[in-house]
C-alpha cells in the first residue's frame, strides 16, 4: 500500500509553524507496513489544494491529509475532498445538534460558519474527535482513501491511533518492524563502509544516517506478524553489533546524555565537570536529562586561565604545557572531581572560536575524563561555526565518559 501526506496550511509554507504532524505519520506509516513516498505542503487556497490532493490520489493508495477542518473560510480540505470526488456536501444533522449544545454548554451562540464542521459526503466516514469541535473524515472511494484530520497535534494524534491504525491494519498484509542503533566515535561514511555486506540485504533493509550526535544504523524488516519481523531485525542487529561493538552506545531514542547517566546510575557513581571552551554546555546538555541529578553534581565554567588555577589546576602545568593541552584537561578532570567531591570528573579545553595565535587552530579541543587512579583522553580538531565546535566538544565529552565507564567494567 502506498501512501502519501499533505500538510495543509499557508502558515507553514511562511514558516511560521514547524510541520510535526508529517514527521510524526510517516514514522507511524512505517510501523504499519505501508510505504510512503511522497509528502507534500499546500497552503489554503482552494484551486491549488485541489489540485495538489487530485495528484496525491492518482498516484497513491492513502492520502492523509492534517489541517484545513476549522470552521472558517480559510479551512478548506472540505471543499477540496468534494471537488475531487466530485461529491456534494450535505449536513449531518444529528452532529449539528452536537455542535450546537457544544457551545450552548459554554453559554453562546454557534457561529453559522462552524455548519461546516457537520457536512458529511456519500463516500465519507466521519472520524470522531473527542478533544475538539472538527470530526474527520474518511473518504473511500474506487479503491483509494482519503483521510482528513486536524491539524492540532493531539487532536491529529489521539485521531489517528483510535480512528485511523485501525482501520488500516487489515489492509496492510504486513508488519513493517524498524530498530535504529545509534553509532558514536565514527562518521557515516566509515559506519557504511563497515557495514557494507549488510546495506545490500532486501530483507531486513539497512542504511545509516547522519544525526547531529550520532550516526544511526537503521535495521527494517517486513513480514506477516510483527514476532516475524522483530526476529529478522534482531539476526540482523546480531551482526552490525558483532562489526561496530562499543561504538553503539544505544538505540532508538536512546541519546549519549542519556546512556551516559544511566551508566552513572547504575553504577552509584558521581560525576562533575569542569568546562572552558564549551561553556557550560556540557553541564547544560547532560541536565536535559530527567533525572540527571541523581548522578551530576555540577559544573564550573573555568574561561580564565587564573579561575583554572584557583579551582585546583596546578599552575605549573598550564605554565609548562599551556592552558590549551591535554595536560591542562586532565588536570581540569582532577581538580574538578576534587572540589566537589565527584567520582568521575570531565575536564574540556580548547578554542571554540578564531584567535590570532597561530598555536591555538580555532576547532582544536582536549576532552579527559578522571577517575580514582585512572584518566582518558582525547584531542580532536572540529569544524564549523563556534557553536557547533561547543556542541561537538560536549557530545565527545559524553562519549569519553561513557567509553571510560565501560572499561571500568
Amino acid at each position: 500500500m502506498r501512501a502519501e501526506i499533505l500538510s495543509i496550511g499557508t502558515e507553514l509554507l511562511l514558516g511560521q509553524i514547524t510541520v510535526t504532524n508529517a514527521s510524526y505519520l510517516a514514522q507511524q506509516l512505517t510501523t504499519l507496513g505501508i510505504d510512503l513516498y511522497f509528502v507534500s505542503q499546500v497552503g489554503d487556497n482552494l484551486e491549488r489544494l485541489s489540485e495538489t490532493l487530485r495528484r496525491a490520489r492518482d498516484r497513491s493508495d492513502i492520502v492523509i491529509m492534517t489541517g484545513g477542518l476549522g470552521p472558517t473560510e480559510d479551512d478548506l480540505s472540505r471543499e477540496a475532498i468534494a471537488a475531487v470526488l466530485e461529491e456534494t456536501p450535505t449536513v449531518d444533522r444529528a452532529y449539528e445538534q452536537t455542535l450546537r449544545a457544544f457551545f450552548a454548554s459554554r453559554g453562546v451562540e454557534m457561529p453559522e460558519h462552524n455548519i461546516k464542521q457537520a457536512w458529511v459526503l456519500p463516500s465519507v466516514t466521519p472520524l470522531a474527535n473527542p478533544f475538539g469541535t472538527a470530526p474527520g473524515w474518511w473518504a473511500e472511494r474506487d479503491g483509494k482513501v482519503i483521510v482528513a484530520m486536524p491539524g492540532v497535534p493531539h487532536e491529529m494524534k489521539r485521531m489517528w491511533e483510535e480512528e485511523v491504525v485501525p482501520r488500516l491494519r487489515s489492509r496492510t498484509g504486513a508488519v513493517l518492524f524498524t530498530r535504529i542503533l545509534r553509532v558514536a566515535g565514527l562518521g557515516e561514511s566509515s559506519v557504511e563502509e563497515r557495514i557494507d555486506t549488510l546495506i545490500h540485504a532486501t530483507n531486513p533493509t539497512v542504511a545509516t544516517y547522519a544525526k547531529r550526535d550520532a550516526v544511526d544504523v537503521r535495521i527494517s524488516a517486513k513480514a506477516p506478524t510483527e514476532a516475524e519481523a522483530q526476529a529478522l531485525v534482531a539476526a540482523t542487529e546480531q551482526q552490525a553489533r558483532a562489526i561496530l561493538g562499543a561504538h553503539i552506545f544505544g538505540v532508538d531514542a536512546d541519546t549519549p546524555q542519556s546512556v551516559a547517566l544511566q551508566l552513572l546510575i547504575e553504577r552509584h557513581l558521581t560525576l562533575a565537570t569542569m568546562e572552558s571552551c564549551s561553556g557550560g554546555l556540557l553541564a547544560s546538555t547532560l541536565t536535559d536529562v530527567p533525572g540527571s541529578s541523581a548522578a551530576f553534581l555540577g559544573g564550573l565554567v573555568s574561561y580564565a586561565t587564573d579561575l583554572k588555577v584557583q579551582w585546583g589546576v596546578p599552575r605549573e602545568i598550564v605554565e609548562t604545557h599551556g592552558v590549551i593541552s591535554v595536560e591542562t584537561a586532565r588536570a581540569m578532570a582532577q581538580a574538578v572531581r576534587e572540589r566537589l567531591g565527584a567520582d568521575l570528573g570531565i575536564g574540556i579545553t580548547g578554542v571554540a572560536g578564531p584567535t590570532l595565535q597561530e598555536n591555538k587552530p580555532a576547532g582544536t579541543v582536549h576532552i579527559a575524563v578522571a577517575s580514582a587512579g585512572r584518566i582518558s583522553d582525547t584531542s580532536q580538531r572540529f569544524r564549523g561555526a563556534r557553536e557547533e565546535i561547543k556542541w561537538r566538544a560536549a557530545i565527545t565529552a559524553i562519549n569519553l565518559l561513557r567509553l571510560h565507564l565501560l572499561r571500568e567494567g
